[in-house]
């Protein structure tokens, strides 16, 4: 069968492949489109496999929040180069990774990938085709969903994506007092990075974990032995003031503490309010960036 121009237009449309893959896929299909379509399809799975050991520690995070502000999620989405995190078509499958997340509450990612789509593809499959399409190595890495029954949970989106943060405020106060003081957490949050929302939240591990470097330092200066027990406690409390949000001083203003910013707030609201839970997200943290000699990753380019 003859396969002409309009054919392969036809398909490229449909598929969003290369010209002369569409040509091959309709000449080994007898010029069956829905065939073509499914050859291109389990070809682009076999690209994406073969993608697959490649490290993506690039991409975005992003943050979203539902309709009635009750409920939020952060994702983060990973590709293998800065350039694609900034594609169109890469930014718009976070946005729609981040709506499923948010509206399914998966347990986990493996479950979030097996979610249907409104084109009926679950989005592991869509995930597959935007690795055979765009070329790259993606994965969805994480998410994290926060939820208040009263109050409000707020987003932060740093540097296009770079960084998102979401806050519940738990309190029957003023929702619009309760938007201004979550972006002022969140942006704190993200400037910040406190591992902790309190004292109260920091567990005995990391505590006996920080109290033996910081003995070790203490005798390491020549401090007696009497006296560095109680040097510790005053180091580690400090330490604590800084890892902790509620103690970290407040960015937008150092003479007070977010504690006490978050009081003033309540105060003149005449109503409680509880950081109910904190979510930060940074790309690529905690991932080990593959490092290649550029004249090795060049020759290997050009099949030397």
């Amino acid at each position: 069968m003859e396969i002409t121009a309009s054919m392969v237009k036809e398909l490229r449309e449909k598929s969003n492949a290369g010209m002369m893959d569409c040509k091959r896929a309709l000449q080994e299909t007898g010029g069956d489109i829905e065939k073509a379509i499914d050859y291109l399809r389990e070809k682009g799975l076999s690209k994406a496999s073969k993608k697959a050991d490649r490290i993506a520690a690039e991409g975005l995070t992003y943050a979203l929040i539902s309709d009635d502000g009750k409920k939020g999620v952060v994702v983060e989405v990973n590709s293998e180069t800065d350039f694609v995190a900034k594609n169109e078509e890469f930014r718009n499958f976070v946005e729609v990774v981040a709506k499923t997340a948010l509206n399914s509450e998966p347990a986990d990612v493996e479950t979030l990938k097996a979610e249907k789509l409104e084109d009926g593809k679950t989005l592991q499959e869509s995930l597959t085709d935007k690795i055979a399409k765009i070329g790259e190595n993606m994965s969805v890495r994480r998410f994290a969903v926060e939820k208040v029954n009263e109050g409000k949970v707020v987003p932060y989106i740093h540097a296009g994506g770079k960084i998102s943060v979401i806050v519940a405020l738990e309190s029957e106060g003023d929702r619009e007092v309760l938007e201004v003081l979550g972006k002022d957490l969140a942006m704190q949050v993200a400037a910040m990075n406190p591992k902790y929302i309190s004292t109260n939240d920091v567990d005995a591990q990391f505590i006996a974990h920080e109290k033996e470097i910081l003995i070790a330092q203490a005798l390491n200066e020549g401090k007696p032995q009497n006296i560095v027990e109680k040097m510790v406690d005053g180091r580690l409390q400090k330490e604590l003031k800084e890892v902790c949000l509620l103690e970290q001083a407040f960015v937008k203003d150092g003479d007070i503490t977010v504690k006490q910013y978050i009081e003033n707030t309540a105060k003149s609201m005449g109503k409680t309010v509880k950081v109910a839970g904190v979510q930060r997200f940074e790309v690529g943290e905690g991932i080990e960036k593959k490092t290649e000699n550029f004249a090795d990753e060049v020759a290997k380019q050009m099949g030397n």
